[in-house]
């Protein structure tokens, strides 16, 4: 069994943990002996998959408003290393970012591997030691007798004077985040708070006609219900699938749903697919729009707004020929048309798990961390960085860019704390 040394441990070697060992290494005097420890045989798991395998780095615009959590610390530590930051830091690495329409940051390269690639090779060249298969079980405080944590791992034990958890949450448990690092910082005396999956896909009733549009895409107006009162609303692209509904407005949606409904509250999801258009509005342009052409078919309206495929479908749910003339059309089954049209019943039954879920709602409490430095308000020398924190961004590179943000905090105050007391 191995038996080691470092002056600076990371527990997890995902973004924010790779951030935080790099951003320590430069910090840290010459010689330093920093090392990244990982259960995976491989590292970066889900850098690789993010953003549909080009991985979205960040937004070009970032705001704490774009996140869940402590609204004063999650802007201080952002303002730390913001955006602009995170997009100098990527170019001194050689990975050029772009800016798509929605706002996004993705390498030029298009390649979720440019990015995985450089922080790795960053690494390298600053000598960290990075341990794959090196899973960690338990991390035991200092004592008077010896100032260093005791990191027990699958391999052995490496002792260290500090440490940064990294260990992520429970999304994606594929990658190796399956809430360990949790149970290791309720050992060191953190609190957890309850964790729920987030950006997660939604399973819709087999009742329900998703399955027919699989594959098709629309702007919708979605929202939440819970207790009679709307808690979420939101407009964006939703994508149906063969399972349900996905897209960014179902994902950025989804927190809200699996919150609800696994707090003993029945949660409703209600969808209008002509955003920012009243039931008036839509039942106004459905009329004209029958008295100009009173002979064409109601799919043949509805195809001047939708997929053809989306209008006939619709029409069906409504209880509505898609051949029948529009003239034809009763006022009652106009306004069950227009119902279904302004506002639908999405019949959620579930989200889709863990193994979709591509962040976690939850973790410890960010007022149990110094924002200034990322370290824990429980025990001196522990630091905290990315998801394994109570803070959870939107879709749309949120996520990446507190990876970053936590990892350059946790990383640099690790190297700067007492430089001339190495081991």
């Amino acid at each position: 069994m191995e038996s080691d040394t470092a002056d600076i441990a990371i527990v997890g070697g995902g973004a924010a943990g790779l951030a935080a060992a790099i951003f320590a290494a430069e910090a840290a005097p010459s010689g330093s002996r920093i090392v990244v420890l990982d259960g995976a045989k491989t590292l970066g798991a889900k850098i690789l998959v993010a953003g549909g395998g080009r991985c979205n780095v960040t937004h070009h615009e970032v705001f704490p408003s774009d996140f869940n959590g402590s609204q004063t610390i999650i802007r201080n530590v952002l303002s730390a290393f913001n955006a602009k930051a995170t997009v100098r830091w990527f170019e001194s690495m050689g990975v050029e970012l772009k800016r798509e329409p929605t706002g996004k940051l993705f390498p030029v390269a298009n390649t979720a591997r440019a990015v995985l690639g450089a922080l790795l090779e960053r690494c390298r060249a600053l000598n960290v030691a990075l341990l794959t298969s090196h899973r960690v079980t338990t991390i035991t405080r200092p004592t008077d007798a010896d100032h260093s944590f005791q990191i027990t791992h699958s391999n052995g034990v490496l002792r260290s004077p500090r440490v940064i958890v990294s260990t992520g949450g429970k999304s994606l448990p594929r990658s190796g985040s399956d809430g360990l690092g949790w149970d290791i910082l309720r050992r060191l005396g953190h609190t957890v708070t309850p964790t729920y999956a987030a950006l997660v896909p939604l399973v819709l009733s087999p009742q329900m006609f998703h399955a027919e549009l699989a594959g098709l895409s629309q702007d919708v107006e979605l929202s939440v219900f819970a207790n009679g009162k709307r808690i979420d609303h939101r407009v964006g692209s939703l994508l149906w699938t063969h399972f349900g509904i996905s897209g960014p407005v179902v994902m950025d949606a989804s927190r809200h749903w699996t919150v609800a409904s696994e707090t003993g509250v029945s949660p409703t999801l209600q969808c209008n697919l002509v955003p920012g258009e009243s039931f008036q509005q839509v039942e106004r342009w459905l009329v004209q729009s029958a008295s100009n052409r009173p002979k064409a078919s109601m799919v043949t309206h509805l195809s001047q707004r939708f997929a053809e495929r989306t209008a006939a479908t619709i029409l069906r749910h409504a209880g509505i020929d898609p051949t029948t003339v529009a003239s034809q059309l009763s006022r009652d089954a106009r306004r069950a048309l227009v119902h279904a049209l302004t506002a639908l019943p999405l019949p959620v039954v579930q989200h889709r798990g863990w193994n979709y879920a591509e962040v976690t709602a939850g973790g410890v409490p960010l007022n149990e961390i110094d924002f200034r430095t990322m370290q824990s308000r429980k025990v001196q020398g522990l630091y905290l960085a990315g998801e394994v924190l109570d803070c959870d961004g939107r879709i749309g590179g949120f996520n990446f860019q507190w990876a970053w943000a936590t990892g350059f905090l946790a990383g640099r105050a690790a190297a700067c704390v007492n430089q001339g007391n190495r081991m």
